[in-house]
């Protein structure tokens, strides 16, 4: 048997969701998951309490739209050039 490293190891949220999926199904039971994954079954059962008691937030919020944060500043950038390009143009007028 290989030992194991020392201190705790770090798993992505995406295999997380993984594993608790797969033990939501029930094709397998918690404990072929833990040997399939190389995870105690407690920590699977810990990641499936948490993955379900939090699932109702995911609906609490509204759904953003797919813009990224820079291109909704670019869209703030745009809409202040359009504005300053109105008022310059009013000025040049008044002063004709």
């Amino acid at each position: 048997m290989i030992p194991k490293a020392f201190g705790r190891r770090k798993h992505s949220s995406e295999f997380k969701v993984k594993v608790v999926l797969e033990a939501l199904s029930e094709r397998y039971t918690i404990q072929e998951l833990g040997r399939k994954y190389d995870i105690h079954p407690t920590q699977i059962t810990t990641w499936k309490t948490q993955f379900l008691k939090n699932a109702t937030s995911v609906f609490d919020k509204p759904v953003k739209d797919a813009k990224t944060e820079a291109q909704e500043q670019e869209e703030r950038y745009l809409k202040m050039i359009g504005q300053q390009k109105m008022e310059i143009d009013f000025l040049k007028k008044a002063l004709s």
